[in-house]
């Protein structure tokens, strides 16, 4: 196991006796896109111990943090703007395993709820992130609920944001869900033609928001086909029956929402085709978070982070503690 911590321009500051240690390069142009501190670390514990998680950490290092999840099939590149817009917060976004500069994991079957959400929050701890406020987008929200579940003492706040973490009564999934099920095919443009990732402009509300060397960043990190098999592989995560493996951790996840009373925000892109419409049963769960309606597509971190960076700071000031008297 490496131990260590990350050295030179924008690295990582010592943090206790744990296996941090720097962040792969990147190439330049994507670098100037992405010029945040980056560090990575090595997971010690469960099934996943010894990959390694790759993340962003800018802003002062402060015991409270914004922790920014992202989905399918993106990375931490997607929250580059909005962090752009925190610099007076700490903002910690990590690349799930399988994704962005994280360790692949080679089976399909490796990718798991419980194994994602385990591997955040030991990197939550492991950083000690006290008083955190939870932001998810996409796979990043039910992860984010599955984290908030397993840390409830260290959530200051939590945003979602084109997301679903709700088990329906009848699950099946969108299409995109159900083509993740066809076997052959699926395998064949998911892990052949590196698709969604080459696609993510048509479910944008401004498609001109992810093209050129934006689009290039998405696709850089998953561009042999071998590291492939992780978009593939959440979309299956997403159940299709109540029978699904994925099912029983969702549950814990939804159960810590709907129970959840803290500061909360739901930030929508309403032109998204794939969970524009799924804000009505979040309001519903979540009737005194702060609502935030835009044209956004899904990846609405591309077209409105400042809109995403304003419910965070209002999350945030209202999981202030009380003042003393």
């Amino acid at each position: 196991m490496r131990t260590g911590t990350a050295r030179g321009p924008g690295a990582l500051p010592p943090l206790f006796a744990m296996p941090l240690h720097p962040a792969p390069p990147l190439p330049s142009k994507l670098a100037e896109l992405m010029p945040q501190p980056r560090g990575a670390y090595e997971l010690v514990r469960g099934r996943h111990a010894g990959r390694e998680l790759h993340f962003v950490d800018a802003g002062p290092r402060t015991r409270d943090a914004v922790v920014l999840v992202h989905g399918n099939p993106t990375w931490s590149f997607l929250w580059r703007k909005v962090i752009a817009a925190l610099p007076e917060y700490r903002c910690v976004a990590p690349d799930l395993l399988g994704f962005g500069l994280s360790s692949r994991l080679p089976r399909i079957e490796d990718h798991t709820v419980d194994g994602h959400a385990d591997a955040l929050a030991e990197l939550i701890e492991a950083l000690d992130l006290r008083r955190v406020v939870l932001v998810g987008q996409d796979w990043g929200g039910p992860l984010c609920a599955c984290v908030g579940a397993r840390l409830p003492d260290r959530v200051r706040g939590l945003v979602l944001a084109n997301t679903s973490v709700f088990v329906p009564e009848r699950p099946r999934g969108t299409w995109f869900h159900r083509f993740a099920r066809v076997r052959g095919l699926s395998e064949l443009a998911f892990v052949g033609l590196g698709f969604p990732q080459r696609t993510l402009w048509s479910v944008q509300g401004d498609k001109r928001s992810i093209r050129g060397s934006i689009a290039r960043a998405y696709t850089w990190p998953l561009r042999r086909l071998r590291e492939r098999n992780g978009p593939l592989a959440l979309a299956r995560m997403v159940p299709d029956s109540l029978a699904h493996p994925s099912v029983d951790a969702l549950r814990r996840g939804e159960r810590w929402v709907r129970g959840y009373s803290g500061p909360a925000a739901l930030v929508w892109g309403l032109r998204d085709p794939i969970l524009g419409r799924a804000l009505r049963r979040h309001v519903e769960a979540l009737p005194h978070a702060r609502v935030t309606q835009t044209q956004a597509g899904h990846f609405l971190q591309e077209e409105v982070p400042d809109a995403l960076a304003e419910a965070i700071v209002a999350v945030w000031a209202a999981g202030e503690p009380a003042a003393s008297a």
